[in-house]
Order: C-alpha cells, then sequence, then structure tokens
C-alpha cells in the first residue's frame, strides 16, 4: 500500500538534506543555492571545475546551510555513483536528490563515432541511473519519503540537428523518470523531472549575461531563462507543496516548445539543418 505521508523532516515538513549533481555552476548552482535559502544542507558535485564548486559551497554556506563537495566523474559507471553514498553520509541524510549533471554533443549522426555516442548517454542517462538508485535506497531505509528530480531539457521533448545522443538521453531520461516515479510512489518518493530550454549559462556560452538583454525574437517570451528561474521549479517540486506530483515533467522554456508549427512555416532557408 502506498504511503501519502508528507516529507517528513523539519516542523514544517520541509527536507533538510539535497545532493545536488553538477553544481559548480549554471543550473545545478541555482539549485544549490535556492536549497541552502531554504534552509536545505547541500551536497554538491562537479566533474572538473573544482573552483568552480568551492564558490557554490561558498554561496551555500552564506546562507547558512552546510556544504559537502565531492568530485563526480559519470564517465567513470558504476564506481563513481558511490559519491552519493559518500555525501549522503556526511550531511546525515538524503532527502533530495537532483540529477543536473550532463553534456552534450553538436555533430551530426553520420559523423560520430560510437565513443563520443557512449560518452554523452553514461553521462546524461546512465548516470542519472546510477546516482537514483543510490539515493532511493538511502530514501527508502529511512522510511521517510524523498525526491528525485531530473534535469533534462526540451530536447526530453523535441530533437535538435546534432544532437542525436543528448536528446536519445534526456527522451530516456524522462521516460525513466516515469518508471521510477511508479516503481517508487510505494515509499513516498515522488520523481519528476524539469525540461530548461535556453538558459544564460555557461553551457549556452552565456555566463554572467542577463537574460533580459539577449533578445530570442523565435521565443514566444522572447528572451532566455535565468537558472534562477529553473531553480524555483525544482525548489517547489522538493516541497511538502508537491507531495501529490510525481512522473510530471515541467517545461521551463519560455513557450519554446509551443513555437514548432509556428516558426517552422517562418523560415526563409535551410540553416537549421547545420549543428
Amino acid at each position: 500500500m502506498a504511503t501519502t505521508a508528507p516529507l517528513p523532516k523539519d516542523r514544517s515538513g520541509a527536507p533538510l538534506y539535497a545532493v545536488v549533481t553538477g553544481s559548480d555552476s549554471g543550473i545545478g548552482r541555482a539549485i544549490a543555492v535556492a536549497f541552502a535559502g531554504g534552509g536545505v544542507d547541500v551536497g554538491l558535485t562537479y566533474h572538473r571545475d573544482a573552483e568552480g564548486a568551492e564558490e557554490t559551497a561558498r554561496q551555500v554556506r552564506e546562507r547558512g546551510a552546510r556544504a559537502a563537495v565531492r568530485q563526480l566523474d559519470l564517465t567513470d559507471l558504476p564506481t563513481a555513483a558511490a559519491v552519493v553514498d559518500e555525501l549522503a553520509e556526511e550531511l546525515g541524510g538524503l532527502d533530495v536528490l537532483v540529477n543536473c549533471a550532463g553534456t552534450g554533443t553538436a555533430q551530426k549522426v553520420m559523423d560520430m563515432d560510437f565513443d563520443t555516442w557512449r560518452g554523452v548517454l553514461s553521462v546524461d542517462l546512465d548516470g542519472a541511473f546510477l546516482c537514483s538508485q543510490r539515493a532511493a535506497k538511502h530514501m527508502i531505509e529511512a522510511g521517510r519519503g524523498g525526491r528525485i528530480i531530473n534535469i533534462t531539457s526540451v530536447h526530453e521533448h523535441a530533437p535538435k540537428v546534432g544532437a542525436a545522443p543528448y536528446c536519445a538521453a534526456k527522451a530516456g531520461l524522462g521516460a525513466l523518470t516515469k518508471v521510477l516515479a511508479l516503481e517508487l510512489a510505494e515509499h513516498a518518493i515522488t520523481v519528476n523531472s524539469v525540461a530548461p530550454g535556453e538558459i544564460s549559462t555557461p553551457m549556452t556560452g552565456q555566463e554572467d549575461v542577463d537574460p533580459r538583454q539577449q533578445p530570442r525574437p523565435g521565443v514566444p517570451l522572447g528572451r532566455p531563462g535565468h537558472a534562477e528561474e529553473v531553480a524555483a521549479v525544482v525548489a517547489f517540486l522538493a516541497t511538502p507543496a508537491a507531495g501529490y506530483v510525481t512522473g510530471a515533467s515541467y517545461v521551463v522554456d519560455g513557450g519554446m516548445l509551443l513555437m514548432g508549427p509556428q516558426a517552422s512555416s517562418m523560415l526563409t532557408d535551410e540553416k537549421w539543418r547545420v549543428p
């Protein structure tokens, strides 16, 4: 029998411990800082940017929360996923996992080798699977519910030229989200995905850019998003208020996905075929 108990951590029912992978910059950093602002201690991971992770940790601590930092190389699987266990032990528990670490390509299928294909799937899909599995074990053993939130992309739902492994991984992660939502519901663990569009982050070459100053005529809201706008949705999904939400995909894209037929009818050349 499934339980409908809230996430019973502090007196308000809010979570106390979270792990955010890929939190050395961009969306991952914004999520970690948002959690810290709500009094949540955060485990942070990075691949290469140790300095960036320490800056995130500084911002977390500045908000009165604890931060624990580990390197996480999701090309070294399944071994690397043990970092989730290490962070849970150091924090004292694990209430929320956010799978934010990811990578991608800008290469057409016919020009791509198998190692490139597998490398993206390893990080974006295999890594999320293994980290979710580890996190869920901690949540089940604690017996007080939990949250798993997967950062996918609009490409969970729509393709892009030059991004075959990325799109396949994100679509796969979206489906994995739904399966986990079914399987973990009896433990009061909800599982959802958040699918950003273009967000002003280092990954899109827009570090420290004000998205309001970056016009995007093809996006209904007319601009890229800010990492904090994604973090706000993730933070909501981690709260008791979202306790009856599971298996859902929250698109945060300024209306981009709505523009398929509308935008395609306005194209005047075939530049879209080039990654």
